[in-house]
């Protein structure tokens, strides 16, 4: 069974594009913004990968304004 996952502001291409290839999702554009499409395990490993990117991203501008 195929689920959605809506992404939230802030997820950049490069994190989606990578999700997408590594996971074989699908996105699709909903009048809701952007959504993943696929098996509800990839949703899961795509969404930690995405947060994990932000958090990479958060401490290194976090280490750039000391």
């Amino acid at each position: 069974m195929k689920y959605e996952m809506r992404l939230p502001p802030g997820v950049t291409e490069r994190s989606v594009a990578a999700v997408i290839g590594k996971y074989e999702l699908e996105i699709k554009q909903t009048d809701y913004g952007p959504v993943l499409y696929g098996e509800k395990e990839d949703l899961e490993k795509a969404r930690d990968d995405i947060v994990k990117d932000i958090n990479d991203r958060l401490k290194e501008l976090e280490s750039r304004k000391k």
